[in-house]
């Protein structure tokens, strides 16, 4: 199995286009520290494909990894579908830019496939261009494709939804709750946000990607102790973080992200773990954008690390 980290960014980028924070200037001033939308591309088999996810920044991530360029043919791509981690705009406006295809698979769960073509009118939108494919993605392991090695699984996170698929409230709650049903909406309980599971058969490797990351359930933990390479939430370097940088008034764990520091942050719950552990989906108000920070050095002391954009990791 050979992946291509593609992006580590959260929502907006590095920098973000509205945004003078320390970490958006920084990276003005200094190219090399930009990040775009978080995202990972997973080879399936000789040449197919599959991008986790995909970002605003797509059309740019293909173009700068060779592996995902067409040819020899004119018109033939060796990107052969995307898997969706949730349902959250950073994670899939990128499907449209990809309507110049003929097909494109899309594997998701159901509240994030109703999410799509029901909230977003994803479907009704692209038909005239692309014939989106879409395939579940549930606990159970299946091949990416079927002469891949590689199987996917998605492990239930948290009932996270976009705000473009929370359900109207107030006065109108009623009408809605009728809409939702005649809409066939999910639960609460359904899984909005799932890790993605790879386990490659022949090699017996195994990665997790988790770009959000708003709960600690008993099932990631144990997916964590099978691991071999773990990429996850590393959106905000502590609790206060949003608050403190004035964008917001709630904390990470309001945002739906668990902080990488503190007591109860994900920094000390993987430290005992032996998989290696790549922090990705960074915001552009946590220090650790700037390579110089000293929060490095302490997630280096616990054997983490921050994942780099154009890596390329092989199980």
């Amino acid at each position: 199995m050979l992946l291509h980290v593609l992006g580590t960014a959260a929502g907006g980028g590095v920098p973000q286009w509205n945004c003078a924070c320390p970490g958006c200037s920084g990276a003005r001033a200094h190219p090399d520290r930009r990040r775009r939308h978080a995202s990972l591309a997973v080879r399936a088999d000789d040449d197919r494909w599959y991008l986790i996810n995909a970002t605003p920044d797509i059309a740019d991530q293909m173009e700068g990894t060779p592996a995902l360029h067409p040819g020899p043919a004119a018109r033939r791509t060796p990107v052969a579908g995307i898997a969706l981690t949730d349902a959250e705009l950073d994670h899939t406006l990128g499907v449209a830019r990809l309507r110049e295809a003929d097909r494109i698979e899309v594997l998701a769960t159901g509240p994030v496939r109703a999410a799509l073509r029901d909230r977003a009118h994803l479907d009704d939108v692209l038909t005239p261009y692309i014939r989106l494919e879409w395939r579940e993605l549930g606990s159970a392991p299946v091949p990416l494709s079927e002469s891949s090695d590689v199987e996917i699984s998605a492990i239930p996170l948290s009932a996270k939804r976009p705000r473009y698929a929370v359900r109207d409230t107030g006065c109108d709650q009623n009408r809605a709750e009728h809409r939702a049903d005649h809409r066939g909406e999910h639960r609460d309980d359904d899984p909005w946000v799932v890790a993605i599971r790879l386990h490659d058969r022949r090699t017996q490797g195994t990665v997790l990607y988790a770009p959000a990351l708003a709960a600690w359930p008993k099932a990631f933990e144990t997916a964590l102790a099978g691991a071999d390479v773990v990429l996850l939430d590393g959106t905000f370097w502590d609790d206060d973080e949003p608050r403190r940088s004035g964008f917001s008034t709630r904390t990470a764990h309001g945002m739906g992200h668990l902080p990488i520091d503190g007591p109860n942050g994900t920094a000390v719950r993987l430290a005992p773990f032996a998989a290696r552990c790549l922090y990705t989906h960074l915001n552009n108000t946590n220090p650790l954008v700037d390579p110089a920070a000293p929060q490095h050095e302490q997630l280096a002391e616990l054997g983490l690390a921050v994942a780099a954009e154009g890596m390329e990791i092989e199980l």
